[in-house]
């Protein structure tokens, strides 16, 4: 682990991150608990929150009948839950391994699904139709360089009057140094053009290790993305910031209901997540 920044080009960024996401399927086909699928009625608990989040915002309170994209979709799990919580799913990512995962995952589950490999940041380019929502979740905008850009694309795939939520680790959390002993600023907050090269051979979820263990990682404050996707012509709708992570982040966060969190005495002093809703006009 590192953390040092770098100038690098987005290209070559980009292809060091999908080699290491390439990596990590086979760890994250073991490790996600795949098993709990099997209930037909299991949407995963990440998805279980963005549902119950979006609520207020959809027509009738659900997503049953809508066209939603998922950017980023990873193997696809969080996926399928969007796909059983009632809506027709498009799921985009960068690592053919990943969708080829999330393939055989919603065909082994009878889920329809459209899959697209592209780069996030072109994927008006790349996929077909427009959607009632779009939809982006935990851990995803720090592997993206240009947030404008990737505003532009959200932007460009939602129909009037579509949904935007993201919900996603707090940029003041991941300027925190997750080792340390208490709350201590390691990272930077503020986006200075560079990124952040790290080298880890473990990922978040599994015991085996990558082969390419370099990746590259840039900060966003919280205004930065509000300021582009309103920059790209949506309307905020909501913005909420939270205490509770669905992964651990430190070894000292404590199991809570819905993930994890910092102790209580320390619990009201950083926020760990946040939520935004947009519409496009």
């Amino acid at each position: 682990m590192t953390g040092d920044d770098v100038a690098i080009g987005w290209a070559e960024a980009r292809e060091a991150n999908r080699l290491n996401w390439e990596d990590r399927v086979p760890l994250h086909e073991a490790a996600y608990g795949l098993d709990a699928y099997d209930d037909p009625a299991y949407l995963g608990p990440v998805v279980e929150h963005d549902v119950a989040a979006m609520a207020p915002f959809l027509p009738g309170g659900t997503l049953r009948g809508l066209d939603l994209c998922h950017l980023q979709c990873h193997i696809g799990t969080d996926t399928i839950g969007l796909a059983r919580a009632g809506a027709r799913i498009t799921g985009v990512d960068f690592s053919a391994g990943a969708l080829a995962s999330a393939a055989r995952f919603a065909a082994k589950h009878g889920v329809e699904a459209t899959w697209v490999e592209c780069d996030v940041l072109d994927a008006r380019a790349h996929v077909t139709g427009d959607f009632d929502v779009v939809y982006t979740s935990i851990g995803a905008i720090t592997w993206l360089a240009d947030l404008d850009r990737w505003a532009a694309q959200v932007a460009a795939l939602l129909r009037p009057g579509g949904l935007f939520y993201i919900r996603d680790g707090h940029p003041a959390l991941y300027a925190l140094d997750e080792a340390a002993d208490h709350l201590s600023t390691r990272c930077r907050y503020f986006a200075d053009g560079t990124a952040q090269a790290w080298d880890a051979e473990y990922t978040y979820a599994g015991d085996g290790t990558v082969a390419h263990p370099r990746t590259y990682e840039w900060p966003h404050a919280l205004s930065e993305t509000v300021n582009a996707l309103l920059g790209a012509g949506l309307r905020l709708e909501r913005l909420d910031e939270g205490t509770v992570l669905p992964w651990r982040f430190s070894p000292r966060m404590v199991e809570v209901e819905g993930g994890y969190a910092w102790p209580e005495a320390e619990r009201a002093l950083v926020p760990c997540t946040f939520t935004v809703v947009a519409r496009r006009p």
